[in-house]
């Protein structure tokens, strides 16, 4: 994936979460933009889910659709520090399965990265 040295992570988690988070991110190097860091972006989503036979879910009960409040993380990270980053976002995450999204960036093309 070396074509896109840069990716945007997106993640949902419950709001209260999203400080510590931010931090876990800052730890290993993602959210860092030029001479900043702990740079990410937090917008109030509604989700949406049903825990099938097997789960152990966070909210909601088995077989029934469950919806609340979450916040849609975004953050910008290098390529190579995406793993230590995911497994960053799996050690704060309360939820049994996060939603990850990691997203190639075409940034460093068009702005020089």
């Amino acid at each position: 994936m070396m074509e896109f040295p840069l990716v945007k992570i997106e993640v949902f988690i419950p709001p209260e979460y999203v400080e510590k988070l931010g931090d876990a991110l800052s730890e290993v190097g993602a959210g860092r933009i030029g001479n900043y860091d702990h740079c990410l972006s937090s917008t109030p989503v509604r989700g949406y889910w049903r825990p099938l036979a097997g789960a152990q879910p966070y909210l909601g009960q088995v077989g029934e659709i469950e919806t609340a409040e979450e916040s849609k993380v975004e953050v910008t990270c290098r390529w190579e520090l995406v793993a230590d980053a995911v497994r960053k976002i799996r050690e704060v995450h309360p939820y049994e399965e996060p939603v990850i999204n990691v997203i190639p960036l075409l940034n460093h093309f068009v702005i020089g990265g």
